[in-house]
């Protein structure tokens, strides 16, 4: 078979393979992009939904945990069992107390009782279930597609195919070195479709890294056994549960209190910040902090951990990331490089843009492909013409907020001439 014929036949199969990937899955791509997206900024959109969870008076210094702690009991005195208390992130954040397994919700794949509390006052401000708030339903609709444990199964099936999809795409897109620079062109004087064909290519060529990425940590965080086999790191998936710790110590009646296993556990790591604290479940129990050093990267969920006895004091487990090998370092790189958080506030930004793209790919790859059918008519393109229309928009708005701002603003200037023109006058007088 000559070469020139193998490499057409080559790109025939992988064509094929692009288009069917995208007229099958394309649309669940673009939902598992779009509430990727959202779910990166759900804290935020939650506090916007619901502004009681913002502490309007930040105070300098949060109440004691055990506060907070007997608040909890107080308002669920029925709920026995461990209490994970998360820290807040930001000085107006609410202390999020999680219970695992609520009786109104035991049967359900994923649904603890989550408690808002003010970090300054110990006061309950809510109480609410996973699933049954817009975010937390939003980011179940992007890990299992609300069908619970089959729906983590199509949608770690789904990331696997849009790795094949995004590569397909980038065999197709190489158009060799002798028109390399061809391949960055976007014609908008041959007509519409030729520039959202330019504009699939393009953006898909810039998108692929990060969502080959995206695809590939988020297999794994559905998947986290599978990879803690293959790098010995069991027990460092996202999550809390980790390794079990229990008391060695006999029982007693004097434990110690929350606060003071937070300081028995800072004590080995001074200048690291309390991140989540878990009540002991059982005569067994013990506390666990979750601290975070400087150079973590995992924000929430960070890995410097510490066992605390509650009938001693003493110090049962101990996890310093410092000491982590290579395979565990990268286990639990997963979840901060998925969600975007090991990258800061930027890397968050550029997270929520590239979940968008596969909506963006798919949108523009359908409509060219109708065109492709007939079904779409092409038109040509008039940028000039786009662009003169805009700028008398623009300047049309520059206008109307100028005479806007002119019909506030002057009788506030008025007024200010006068008040100046009185006092200079009480002054001569």
């Amino acid at each position: 078979m000559p070469p020139r014929f193998r490499f057409c036949l080559t790109r025939t199969i992988w064509l094929k393979c692009h288009l069917y990937l995208a007229l099958l899955f394309g649309l669940f791509f673009a939902l598992m992009g779009l509430t990727g997206s959202l779910s990166v900024y759900r804290t935020e959109i939650d506090a916007l939904l619901n502004p009681e969870l913002l502490i309007e008076q930040p105070q300098s210094q949060p109440v004691s945990l055990d506060i907070v702690l007997a608040q909890l009991h107080k308002h669920h005195p029925n709920r026995h069992g461990a209490w994970t208390l998360e820290m807040p992130s930001t000085p107006n954040g609410t202390i999020t107390a999680w219970f695992e397994k609520p009786a109104e919700s035991v049967d359900s794949y994923y649904a603890p009782l989550m408690v808002a509390v003010n970090p300054y006052t110990g006061k309950v401000i809510s109480s609410r279930f996973w699933g049954r708030t817009f975010t937390t339903w939003l980011l179940d609709l992007h890990t299992h597609l609300q069908l619970e444990a089959s729906g983590r199964n199509i949608v770690t099936a789904l990331a696997v195919l849009l790795m094949i999809s995004v590569c397909s795409g980038l065999y197709l897109w190489w158009p060799g070195l002798a028109r390399l620079s061809q391949a960055f062109k976007l014609r908008h004087n041959a007509g519409l479709m030729r520039l959202l064909l330019d504009t699939h290519r393009l953006l898909g060529l810039l998108s692929a890294g990060f969502l080959l990425l995206l695809a590939f940590t988020g297999f794994h965080l559905a998947y986290p056994s599978l990879l803690e086999s293959l790098t010995a790191s069991s027990g460092m998936g996202h999550g809390d549960a980790g390794p079990a710790v229990s008391s060695t110590s006999k029982p007693n009646d004097k434990p110690i209190t929350l606060s003071e296993a937070v300081l028995v556990a800072r004590g080995l790591f001074p200048s690291s910040e309390v991140r989540r604290v878990t009540t002991p479940a059982g005569e067994l129990g013990t506390y666990r902090i979750n601290l975070r050093q400087h150079r973590e990267l995992n924000q929430h969920h960070p890995f410097t951990n510490v066992w605390v006895d509650r009938w001693s004091g003493q110090i049962r487990g101990v996890n310093n990331p410092i000491l982590f090998s290579a395979g565990q370092i990268f286990t639990t790189w997963q979840w901060p490089i998925h969600t975007g958080e090991a990258f800061g506030d930027w890397g968050r930004l550029i997270w929520f843009f590239t979940g968008l793209t596969p909506l963006a790919l798919w949108l523009s790859g359908l409509t060219h492909w109708l065109y492709r059918k007939g079904l779409v008519q092409d038109r040509p393109i008039d940028i000039p013409g786009l662009g003169r229309t805009a700028a008398k928009k623009l300047a049309a708005c520059s206008y109307r907020t100028h005479s806007w701002l002119m019909q506030k603003l002057e009788p506030l200037v008025i007024l200010a001439i006068r008040k100046v023109a009185e006092t200079l006058d009480r002054y001569k007088k």
